[in-house]
């Protein structure tokens, strides 16, 4: 395991019994501190056939501080959009993040929108966490001869601050992992063990959208200048790597807590499954294309009952982080993530004043 890890704290949120919306699990949430300073949970919430909401929930916390539970509050976003539905009637608003974008005064979430096109990222915009603006869906760019505009894409965030980009202007930015053809994790499964990862279509990106002098009015994209951060290196991410929570600045630089996914023998036969775990990474504060630090070994891997079995087997997937600053800990975080997609757990990182020495660099030439 890593040098940086994180301690679990309990379950949060899990279906409750009798609730229709419910009723294929609560997973992988944003989380974000509104204007009252309480913590709010985004989870997506899975109805009968998959058809995905994101709901609002607020975070009851114990005497210790720890968090102990959720009060539901009601829908954030169902899906409605023509990129949000299916000719059939299901459809899918699913597995947000949330950023405070300072320049702006505003919360914008990323989710997935799932329509008959696939999965795609959506924006939407608010100023109390409560009623949001759908902004469409994001657009992209090609770059280089890869095309950016027209694939799948999943698991996008955005800073919360403006960012240089490599000319030093500064820009709002996405980190996302487009799902370029053959490069999901049960595609790269049936190819060999050893094999050349293609960094260009394998790799986190960050991908950049020119703000207009005043921040005002916002508009979503077009998302430009797409620099590749991130491809498979260690064993536990060989099959693919992708985002996690929202980027959060600390002492460090900026930080997220990503998913990676390899393969476990399963128990009594030769088959293997998935595995998803999560890994920490630091990228430099004043120029975030430079990698600071990387987990060499993943800081959270499904383990517990809850992580192994439930709608899809052997997944943590990390997607809410909250900084307790409620607790004067400028160093500790909350990492709020999916539980075999069907529940929601909490774990706890603590910071120390020095990075670990281990963390592995991303070669230009990645093999795994």
């Amino acid at each position: 395991m890593s040098g940086l890890q994180l301690r679990r704290l309990g379950t949060v949120m899990e279906p409750e019994p009798g609730n229709s919306q419910e009723v294929e699990g609560v997973l992988n949430p944003a989380a974000a501190r509104g204007p009252d300073g309480k913590l709010y949970l985004f989870p997506r919430l899975a109805a009968k056939g998959n058809y995905s909401r994101i709901g609002i929930a607020r975070v009851r916390f114990n005497e210790a501080g720890d968090p102990a539970g959720v009060e539901r509050l009601g829908i954030a976003l169902e899906p409605t959009a023509d990129y949000e539905l299916w000719p059939n009637g299901s459809g899918g608003c699913e597995d947000p993040r949330i950023a405070y974008v300072e320049p702006l005064q505003r919360y914008l979430m990323t989710y997935t929108a799932w329509s008959a096109r696939g999965p795609r990222i959506a924006l939407a915009v608010s100023e109390d966490l409560f009623h949001w603006k759908r902004l469409g869906l994001a657009s992209f760019a090609s770059s280089d001869g890869i095309e950016f505009g027209n694939v799948d894409d999943k698991d996008a965030s955005l800073f919360p601050a403006v960012i240089p980009d490599p000319s030093e202007q500064p820009e709002l930015a996405m980190l996302h992992r487009p799902l370029f053809p053959g490069t999901r994790a049960r595609e790269t499964a049936c190819k060999p063990a050893t094999r050349e990862v293609d960094i260009e279509r394998e790799s986190i990106w960050i991908s950049y959208c020119r703000m207009t002098p005043n921040h005002k009015p916002f508009h979503a994209g077009p998302f430009t200048l797409h620099h590749r951060l991130a491809a498979p290196v260690s064993p536990w991410e060989r099959l693919k790597i992708g985002g996690g929570t929202p980027p959060i600045l600390t002492r460090h630089g900026w930080m997220i807590i990503y998913h990676g996914v390899s393969e476990v023998k399963e128990p009594n036969s030769d088959r293997h499954q998935l595995c998803y775990s999560a890994g920490v990474m630091v990228i430099s504060k004043e120029h975030p294309l430079v990698i600071r630090y990387r987990s060499a070994e993943p800081v959270l891997t499904p383990i517990l009952p809850q992580e192994r079995h439930g709608t899809i087997a052997n997944v943590v997937f990390p997607t809410g982080i909250d900084r307790r600053d409620d607790l004067g800990t400028s160093d500790r975080f909350d990492v709020y993530y999916g539980m075999a997609d069907y529940r929601i757990g909490v774990a706890r990182l603590d910071l120390p004043d020095t990075l670990p020495s281990e963390g592995v660099a991303d070669p230009p030439q990645a093999k795994v």
